[in-house]
């Protein structure tokens, strides 16, 4: 099983490719749809479904990364998508909707397994890894040597009298037309935060805005150590596919 489609699943857009899980590369072009707007599960699963015919993929295995807390098959949280997941079977729902074999975790995780394996966050095998994904939330993806804490959402930590992600995440910047100084200083106010809560020796910065690292890093503060995502908004897709066998030890989540 060396070949898997991953499927990155997003508020905004769902995108897909087939992915060498050996090599955590994508040896196919992506291929991207919108997410539905009404953002409920008949609809997002047929946009799944859309991305597997693309690819000709069925009764095959599949990867999904999903923005959402994924706990023994159901979903527990919906965010950034329709309430009417919370509850959802989503093993079920993909499963029969897709004639595949489904593994489902949570979007961020997907994207943080890429990046621990394949991308910036191999040289730190021991101590605490932060991947935050800077979308339209924050998502997050926790590794205690190298090992996964599963269902983080660090997007959601009481910031300023709200939460983190309704000031930093990138749908914020776009909302408030900050100018890369002035998110970035947003920015960083949260990545102290979050340093000083967890204290991790790296934290790494997904999603498609990590592209424009050089952009906002100059206002970050120099006593973190930050790195944008090898694999950009890429890194998604490659874990959601990896999470096919990396899943099988970590039955549940």
């Amino acid at each position: 099983m060396k070949e898997i489609l991953g499927i990155d699943v997003g508020a905004t857009g769902t995108k897909g490719a087939i992915v060498d899980i050996k090599k955590g590369v994508l040896i196919t072009d992506r291929f991207k749809i919108p997410t539905p707007v009404s953002k409920k599960p008949e609809a997002m699963a047929a946009a799944v479904k859309e991305i597997c015919q693309n690819f000709q993929w069925k009764n095959k295995m599949l990867g999904i990364g999903f923005p959402a807390v994924i706990k023994n098959k159901i979903c527990y949280t919906a965010s950034n998508i329709d309430n009417s997941w919370i509850g959802v079977d989503v093993y079920d729902l993909f499963n029969n909707k897709t004639k595949c074999y489904s593994t489902i975790i949570n979007d961020a995780d997907a994207a943080g397994i890429a990046e621990m394996t394949y991308g910036v966050g191999k040289k730190w095998p021991e101590g605490i890894v932060i991947l935050l994904t800077l979308g339209t939330g924050i998502g997050s993806a926790v590794f205690m040597n190298g090992v996964l804490v599963p269902n983080t959402e660090l997007g959601h930590l009481k910031f300023k009298g709200s939460i983190a992600e309704r000031f930093a995440s990138n749908s914020a910047r776009k909302k408030k037309k900050l100018s890369w100084e002035e998110y970035g200083k947003e920015l960083n106010e949260y990545l102290v935060h979050v340093d000083f809560l967890f204290s991790p020796d790296l934290i790494i910065l997904g999603g498609g805005i990590s592209k424009q690292f050089k952009e906002f890093s100059k206002y970050l503060s120099k006593n973190l150590d930050v790195k944008p995502a090898l694999h950009y908004n890429n890194a998604g897709i490659i874990g959601a596919a990896m999470s096919v066998s990396y899943g099988q030890k970590n039955k549940g989540n």
